[in-house]
């Protein structure tokens, strides 16, 4: 099948030239082309259309995923947030409390890809240690890369602009032809304006051609 994603605006890559009213075009898990909507819809006029708000851009990229999913435990809302809250719990101490065991483990990491795909997230860099964790990130479809080098001051974070000076910066890959169909549409007029908003701005992430996430 193939299914027509557009915006308001189209930005490829980093460095490449934005197409106000793009598309990307998607059969299966690749894309099949990008540009214009008008020009895409007129040459495929039986694709599926998904009209979208905002920027369309490449998925983003979150470093530091092991401390993010291996020693950070989100609370199960609503069960669990009158005795813990709904912030994540960080810390030896306050994990030794949990008596974490590795089912409760993946069912953390899988609360916490759900919030990464919130915002976008298509990969992570990190390299997991508990199976329970690693089955989480794999069913999630999220790509996994090797650690990457740690930024000085800048902690693991769920926000992949922190520490960064521009919102192409946290892109993952470039939406061409033959590109996996990794990619997300934020609530921005454009990338400037994404880094401003942020991630939890995030409309719509989509990996291998499936819509994984969409704001309510």
């Amino acid at each position: 099948m193939l299914t027509l994603h557009t915006a308001e605006l189209l930005v490829p890559g980093p460095g490449s030239a934005p197409v106000p009213g793009g598309a990307v075009l998607v059969e299966g898990d690749r894309i099949a082309r990008t540009g214009p909507y008008a020009d895409l819809a007129a040459s495929h006029p039986h694709a599926r259309c998904r009209r979208w708000p905002g920027v369309l851009t490449p998925g983003l990229l979150v470093r530091g995923a092991d401390e993010l999913l291996e020693r950070t435990y989100y609370p199960d809302d609503p069960y669990e947030v009158a005795e813990l809250g709904t912030e994540p719990v960080t810390g030896e101490a306050a994990l030794a409390e949990l008596r974490m065991t590795e089912a409760r483990w993946g069912h953390s990491a899988r609360r916490g890809t759900q919030k990464l795909l919130a915002r976008g997230v298509t990969a992570v860099t990190g390299r997991f240690a508990i199976a329970a964790v690693r089955t989480a990130v794999v069913r999630s479809g999220l790509t996994v890369l090797p650690p990457a080098a740690a930024q000085a001051g800048v902690p693991a974070s769920l926000d992949p602009f922190a520490g960064r000076d521009a919102a192409e910066e946290a892109f993952h890959g470039v939406l061409e032809p033959g590109a996996p169909a990794r990619f997300a549409v934020f609530a921005a007029a454009d990338p400037a304006e994404l880094l401003e908003r942020g991630a939890t701005s995030c409309v719509a992430t989509v990996i291998g051609g499936r819509l994984l996430h969409r704001r309510r």
